[in-house]
């Protein structure tokens, strides 16, 4: 485990250089959770990086039995513009949901929703996430067979009301709506882009 958690450590550094803060998280009865956050000073945008929700692959609940090492295996992704907002009380939540898959047996893939029931930061108008798909900001990480890699998820912010139009539509048919409207996904206070 620990072997797996210093190359995704040493994985994300290189994507993004040194972070300029961490964060642990322990839940009850699960490994601990760390996010780190960049900062681009260049391009005013923040992201934070999960470290932790790899250490064991994803298993499915309805699974028997879960292999210790043969499964998907991935840490999360959030970028939003800087200066803002209090985009940094986002740690805990996103501690939350990287520790779904241990807690509650989630396997967290593109095109799910996440949902941690509360504002992703003080005066979101966010509680929820879209997974969207990995490899553009951080290229998935090889680990020796019979090891799956790890893949590294953005999430996307939604409000409740993309949320709810989500699972009625599918998250293609939001996408959609996204680029159509051109909308900021990177704005911590934008508004739900209209739905219809």
């Amino acid at each position: 485990m620990n072997d797996v958690l210093t190359l995704v450590d040493t994985h994300v550094r290189r994507a993004f250089g040194e972070p300029d803060a961490r964060a642990a998280v322990t839940f009850l009865g699960t490994e601990r959770i760390e996010v780190m956050r960049f900062v681009g000073a260049e391009d005013g945008i923040v992201r934070y990086a999960t470290r932790g929700m790899s250490a064991a692959p994803m298993t499915d609940p309805a699974e028997a039995l879960a292999d210790p090492e043969r499964g998907p295996r991935a840490e999360l992704l959030l970028t939003v513009r800087a200066g803002v907002a209090d985009t940094d009380k986002v740690l805990r939540p996103l501690a939350v949901l990287a520790a779904a898959p241990q807690v509650e047996g989630v396997v967290v893939a593109p095109g799910a929703s996440l949902d941690t029931g509360e504002p992703l930061w003080p005066g979101a108008p966010f509680t929820s996430v879209l997974v969207a798909e990995g490899g553009g900001l951080v290229e998935d990480l090889p680990l020796e067979a019979p090891l799956d890699p790890v893949r590294f998820f953005p999430l996307l912010p939604m409000t409740p009301t993309e949320a709810a139009w989500k699972r009625v539509h599918g998250a293609d048919a939001l996408h959609e709506r996204w680029l159509r409207f051109e909308t900021d996904l990177r704005d911590p206070l934008r508004g739900a882009v209209p739905l219809t």
